[in-house]
């Protein structure tokens, strides 16, 4: 039985995948005395640490998500990529094309010095992984199957009240806790949203070819198709992740047709690199819009991935951003631990929320003006679109500096 009252140094509003991340970064630095900080997960789901299990039959319909190369090193740092590496799909190439003109560019792994330039991972194998490594961490405290009912903040401490009633009072509260982020609410802190006027079509796919470990991205005249490889038992998988974005008219029409009238439009619109669509699989639509946390830090409390930030798929960076959040916090309450001073003293957080701005309106800006850029039938644009295209396939220095961000670096 759980007291109705416990002091921890760090808590953590939501145990999804940044919540984990960020517990088991935290869970090995200790303070000047040697001791462990002590950390609570708070859980809407009934998590299970002892009992989580790498799924070894995979559901097809599982979602995905990509990883870059610099967040799989993270994840090796954390000891967490080898018991997920064999789940993972690399993407040694990918491919960008503009459907119906001559924009075409390739990007290769081993032209950067790497075996792949990012990974395919189900969202299920990447959060049992990091579930599993928490399980035996005894300075972690879960409370699952309940949620944040009230914040209070006082000058030394951040006190929460859950809905089963529990009180918990930390040194830091780190909101990991989603785009509707509650936590974000009660600090009063307001979001810029941009509708995009789109929405993405999500659901895994097999070809009558197999993908070898290419990653597409294919422009349409209504938004990006992406199409991702993804791991099967066999040596040569076929089977791949789409996210097709388009006009939330086209998504509902999407979702209307029959597996076959699916996979016909499906072809029509990506081609035929792949071969023909021989399996759809669940298929779901959600809007698109672009969400910013007006300010990153509060009080005793940090903003962690989506919700500081949830940003268009259009570049896979979602999830890599907020694994981004996760090290450099990581780091900083480091750093003030073996200063022996506050964790969540002020001026620090506002110093990592300045460090982590850049990077934030870098990746929003690369993929705002790719949405913007690629979902246009304006001559001018489609024109100019296709000789960057032209030109980043050739001009080295540039698809480096491309790279580089996409990888995570």
């Amino acid at each position: 039985m759980v007291n109705n009252k416990q002091k921890f140094d760090v808590v953590i509003a939501g145990g999804g995948l940044s919540g984990c991340l960020s517990a088991l970064a935290l869970s090995a630095l200790k303070t000047s005395s040697g001791k462990p900080l002590s950390i609570a997960i708070i859980e809407a789901s009934d998590v299970s640490p002892n009992k989580a299990n790498l799924s070894e039959t995979p559901h097809f319909d599982s979602r995905v998500l990509a990883l870059s190369h610099g967040s799989a090193n993270y994840l090796s740092q954390l000891n967490v990529w080898p018991k997920i590496a064999a789940q993972a799909a690399a993407i040694e190439t990918i491919h960008i094309s503009d459907r119906g003109h001559y924009g075409k560019a390739r990007i290769y792994a081993n032209e950067h010095h790497v075996d792949a330039l990012g990974y395919v991972i189900e969202m299920a194998t990447l959060g049992d992984a990091l579930v599993q490594a928490l399980a035996n961490k005894t300075n972690i405290c879960w409370f699952s199957s309940t949620s944040v009912k009230a914040i209070n903040w006082h000058p030394t401490e951040v006190s929460i009240t859950l809905a089963n009633e529990h009180e918990l009072s930390a040194s830091l509260l780190l909101a990991c806790d989603g785009g509707q982020s509650i936590c974000r609410k009660f600090a009063e802190i307001d979001a810029n949203v941009k509708q995009y006027n789109q929405s993405a079509v999500i659901a895994n796919v097999r070809f009558s070819k197999p993908h070898q470990h290419v990653a597409y991205e294919r422009f349409t005249e209504h938004g990006p198709i992406a199409m991702l490889p993804l791991v099967e038992q066999a040596t040569d998988s076929h089977k791949c992740s789409l996210v097709w974005t388009t006009t939330p008219d086209n998504a509902q029409n999407l979702q209307k047709l029959s597996e076959q009238d699916f996979a016909q439009q499906l072809n029509d619109a990506f081609g035929y690199w792949l071969g023909n669509v021989e399996y759809v699989g669940q298929r779901v639509s959600y809007p698109l819009s672009l969400v910013k946390a007006q300010e990153q830090v509060f009080h005793r409390m940090i903003l962690v991935g989506n919700a500081s930030h949830t940003i268009h798929p259009i570049a896979g960076q979602g999830f890599n951003l907020g694994l981004r959040d996760v090290s450099e916090l990581a780091e900083m309450i480091k750093l003030q631990l073996m200063q022996e001073d506050d964790i969540a003293n002020f001026s620090q957080l506002t110093r990592y929320a300045k460090q982590r701005s850049y990077d934030h309106q870098q990746v929003i800006n690369l993929t705002d003006s790719l949405v913007t850029f690629f979902s246009n039938t304006h001559a001018p644009l489609v024109v100019g679109r296709n000789i960057g295209v032209k030109v980043l396939n050739y001009c080295q220095s540039l698809k480096n500096i491309f790279v580089n961000k996409t990888m995570g670096y």
